[in-house]
């Protein structure tokens, strides 16, 4: 995909959007509303996350299709190690290939709801670095992996952390997406280990778009992601003022990604949590626009 050109003359910026796989009509309605309001933005992809088991794994095999088929846009699909053995997850990697699916985001995954701790499936890839080998021996996907500006929680070490992404992408991924986070300065520091580590690959930006700070908190919290207090002044007093909260989310977001274009960042990842207008917003401060805007 080209990148868009801004309106401003800086350097061109790409962007990428995630999506989760619907689980009600109502909700299917909202997704297929998100995607319409983005795709205009001519992303360089559009993701849809995996779960383990049956329906919602499905539905996200649907989703990535659909997509595929009647928006014009690239899908990437998720897959993680979670809860299906080497053959299960062949297949579904199989059948994404016949689908004309060429992009994969191949992760370890969490645990299953009501398990605490990671295990490996006894018959499955034991964790990213297995599955990006074995996906590489299927087909030649375009294959992101999971990148941790904050180490993951299951981490022994932040060199640790580097350790485990420089083998993914030894392994044949072509780029990293990193867990989103708050503060820019610990995605620079992460940048330069990386850099340090000799990983030459891509590392995007992943960013979420705060509609609702609580839960934001909620999520980062669960990730091991930290809240800077600013933050918390920031959305200080607004959890029944949502006009003023949207404005005051538009605006932190601003300040974010505008500090990474000043650093040469040109492509970033929104987790849209399939909501469209805060996204679309502040990729318009980008100046990514659709084609018709940006004349």
């Amino acid at each position: 995909m080209t990148p868009t050109t801004t309106s401003s003359g800086r350097l061109p910026i790409q962007v990428s959007f995630e999506f989760f796989p619907p689980k009600t009509d109502k909700a299917q309605e909202q997704l297929w509303a998100a995607i319409e309001r983005l795709a205009p933005l001519k992303p360089r992809f559009v993701s849809v996350t995996y779960g383990a088991g049956g329906s919602t794994r499905e539905r996200t095999h649907d989703t990535v299709v659909r997509i595929q088929k009647e928006t014009g846009l690239a899908a990437a699909a998720h897959l993680t190690c979670v809860a299906a053995s080497r053959e299960e997850v062949d297949a579904v990697a199989r059948h994404y290939w016949n689908s004309g699916i060429r992009h994969l985001v191949a992760l370890r995954g969490d645990p299953p709801d009501g398990v605490t701790r990671y295990e490996p499936h006894p018959g499955g890839y034991a964790y990213a670095v297995d599955l990006v080998t074995g996906l590489k021996k299927i087909a030649d996907f375009d294959i992101s992996v999971a990148a941790y500006p904050e180490p993951h929680p299951d981490a022994p070490s932040p060199a640790a952390d580097i350790d485990n992404l420089k083998r993914k992408i030894d392994a044949g991924a072509n780029r990293a997406i990193t867990n989103f986070f708050f503060d820019v300065d610990l995605y620079r520091r992460f940048i330069e280990r990386v850099a340090a580590a000799g990983i030459k690959v891509p590392i995007v930006p992943g960013i979420l778009p705060v509609s609702n700070f609580a839960s934001a908190v909620r999520i980062a919290t669960k990730s091991g992601i930290s809240v800077p207090p600013w933050m918390y002044d920031r959305f200080a007093g607004l959890d029944d003022d949502p006009e003023t909260r949207k404005m005051v989310a538009a605006t932190v977001v601003a300040e974010q990604v505008n500090a990474l274009v000043a650093d040469g960042v040109t492509e970033f990842h929104f987790y849209t949590l399939n909501r469209a207008d805060l996204t679309y917003a502040i990729c318009h401060i980008l100046g990514v626009r659709p084609p018709s805007a940006a004349a």
